[in-house]
């Protein structure tokens, strides 16, 4: 039994984002004072009228006083979240829970990660104690299982994956070369990508997302308040969450081909937004491309493609910025680097400009210069395949209920 949602009743009225990269000048706390900042003035309201915090960080920040201190809070409740890749997805699922039960008229939900002091890429904490079933492989390696997985249950020739692969990366290039915010803003030829060296099985450099530092926050309050504040309101029409109970790396019949935990959240997502034909009735999606491998499966898992028929997709132009259905016309995590308890605010800030008109020509989807679709979904999933956690929104411009 899914959730019963909570559509139509909470709204984002402004958002902040930092340029991700390599910020060896700004410290955490320098980075959520630009990104809240950002927010509360897209709003035009003041850090005093916000009601309640959420953070979320991974290994930024131990308690609340990370975001209390370098904003000088006025003894607010700020509560900090963690899980895996999808925390920053997570501090948004319980700021706009928070507001809708009432509790708060206005609140925050606020991501910041600094990898690149750290010395860490992706996840920064040692794994905990297991059953001895989770390997030690690196991520690179756990996801490399994809490729063959796949080539195997549907047939397809590893080179034509390989193909693909490289076509998912050129595409997110693409795009974040047109994204001033984007760690990396260079588009890269289809042969430099497909010849770059090997990291993991079919995985090569260019596979692979970044690892860079970044910040970024949403202003959040009921849908019946939202127009007080901006004539643009993002309205939340569904978020799901799921942790996955991790049994996929023991049991034989997982093959490595799905996320059962992002077909899961996916389903019960579209169910909250009323959403049964998501390739046609969104505008745009913001996935977790941690590989291009893991955006190549994402597309059936959430959807998009019909199993064993994403990679013919991909290779189409389905999912580029003119495409059917653009998928991470921001540059995604393979242009923006992974700060762990950024992203996910990063992928909505995306969805809050392609939704209300603002992202430049350039970067504006197909979708929404036609016009008659206002709906996005963001993504995350944390983890690694047949144990992870994975995060599904939708967002639409329009107030249905």
């Amino acid at each position: 039994m899914g959730s019963r949602g909570i559509c139509d009743r909470v709204a984002v009225v402004g958002m902040g984002c930092t340029p991700f990269g390599e910020h060896w000048d700004s410290s955490t706390e320098s980075m959520l004072v630009d990104a809240t900042s950002a927010a509360i003035a897209s709003a035009g309201v003041a850090i005093d009228d916000v009601d309640a915090f959420w953070l979320g960080t991974m290994g930024s920040g131990m308690t609340g006083m990370t975001l209390s201190s370098p904003l000088a809070l006025d003894y607010k409740p700020v509560t900090r979240v963690e899980n895996y890749c999808a925390t920053g997805s997570e501090a948004i699922r319980n700021a706009c829970y928070a507001v809708a039960s009432g509790a708060y008229d206005m609140v925050m939900a606020v991501g910041v990660e600094k990898l690149k002091d750290s010395g860490y890429s992706g996840l920064v904490v040692p794994g905990p104690a297991n059953d001895g079933t989770s390997t030690a492989a690196s991520a690179p390696a756990k996801f490399s299982y994809l490729v063959p997985a796949y080539a195997e249950k549907y047939g397809v020739d590893r080179a034509q994956i390989k193909e693909a692969m490289t076509r998912i990366a050129w595409k997110n290039h693409y795009n974040g070369a047109r994204n001033p915010r984007a760690q990396f803003r260079k588009e890269v030829s289809l042969a430099t990508i497909a010849n770059s060296p090997i990291v993991a099985g079919d995985i090569g450099l260019f596979d692979c997302s970044g690892v860079s530092d970044g910040a970024a926050a949403a202003v959040i309050v009921r849908a019946e308040d939202a127009l007080r504040y901006t004539d643009k309101p993002i309205y939340v029409k569904g978020l799901s969450f799921v942790a996955g109970p991790a049994t996929g790396v023991r049991h034989a019949d997982y093959d490595y081909t799905t996320f059962p935990e992002v077909v899961r959240s996916a389903r019960d997502a579209y169910a909250q937004a009323g959403v049964t034909d998501p390739r046609a009735q969104l505008a745009l999606a913001e996935v977790h491309d941690c590989f291009t491998p893991t955006e190549m499966v994402l597309m059936e898992d959430l959807g998009f493609s019909e199993r064993g028929l994403a990679w013919k997709d991909v290779l189409a132009g389905t999912f580029d910025l003119t495409g059917e259905l653009a998928v991470n016309p921001d540059g995604g995590l393979k242009s923006f680097g992974h700060p762990v308890g950024a992203s996910g605010l990063r992928m909505l800030f995306e969805c809050f400009l392609q939704l209300r008109h603002e992202a430049p020509a350039e970067r504006t989807v197909r979708a929404i210069a036609e016009g008659g679709r206002n709906l996005a979904l963001t993504h995350n999933l944390g983890g690694a395949p047949g144990r992870c956690v994975s995060f599904v929104g939708v967002f639409g411009s329009e107030r249905t209920t």
